[in-house]
């Protein structure tokens, strides 16, 4: 049976990356893969998968609000990679979960598990639910070298505290977000709240 796959980690673990090489080994293999990302990232453009390294593939679908994947679309695939997953509705990860299993088709989805204010993302929170596997994307904290579990929004050189009443999702890169250790991130919101 396929499975579903959450690869989730901190702003800057290159997620990304890691989804662009997959599709690259599977194309290498001959075999057919489909990128799905959400409509909401428009970072780099409407349809654009770009890694901060600076790797970019065009998404051969993608999802706005309301929108769920076109399973006649499904024919001949090989692995679906899905990009900014945290971002879908819920609705869509349990098609996600239906995929895996009723068309045998392996589905690795990418994200964040947290917004800055340390809550789940609505998509990641249904992953995390549904998911067959969970593996973690590691990348070192901004500040030290302890391992990054947090996303530490930044406005002004300044941290942006957790009951801060702004936009959940603020689109950003390095201008707006550093990864960080939960003690970082404590230390960065204290002084930011004094």
């Amino acid at each position: 049976m396929a499975k579903l796959y959450f690869r989730y980690g901190a702003v800057g673990s290159a997620k990304t990356l890691n989804l662009l090489a997959v599709a690259h080994n599977y194309r290498q293999q001959q075999k057919r893969v489909l990128i799905i990302k959400p409509g909401l990232d428009t970072r780099f453009g409407a349809s654009q998968v770009r890694s901060r390294a600076g790797l970019e593939q065009e998404a051969d679908v993608v999802l706005h609000a309301g929108d769920q994947i076109d399973e006649s679309r499904l024919a001949g695939v090989d692995c679906l990679l899905v990009d900014e997953a945290q971002f879908l509705e819920a609705r869509v990860i349990d098609q996600l979960r239906h995929v895996a299993i009723e068309f045998r088709i392996p589905v690795i989805c990418y994200g964040l598990r947290t917004d800055y204010r340390r809550r789940l993302f609505p998509g990641s929170q249904r992953l995390l639910e549904l998911a067959d596997s969970i593996e973690e994307v590691k990348t070192t904290c901004a500040f030290c070298n302890k391992k990054a579990i947090y996303n530490l929004k930044m406005v002004a050189g300044r941290a942006v505290p957790p009951d801060d009443l702004g936009p959940v999702v603020d689109l950003g890169c390095e201008e707006k977000y550093l990864p960080t250790c939960a003690g970082c991130y404590a230390a960065k919101i204290s002084r930011a709240d004094g």
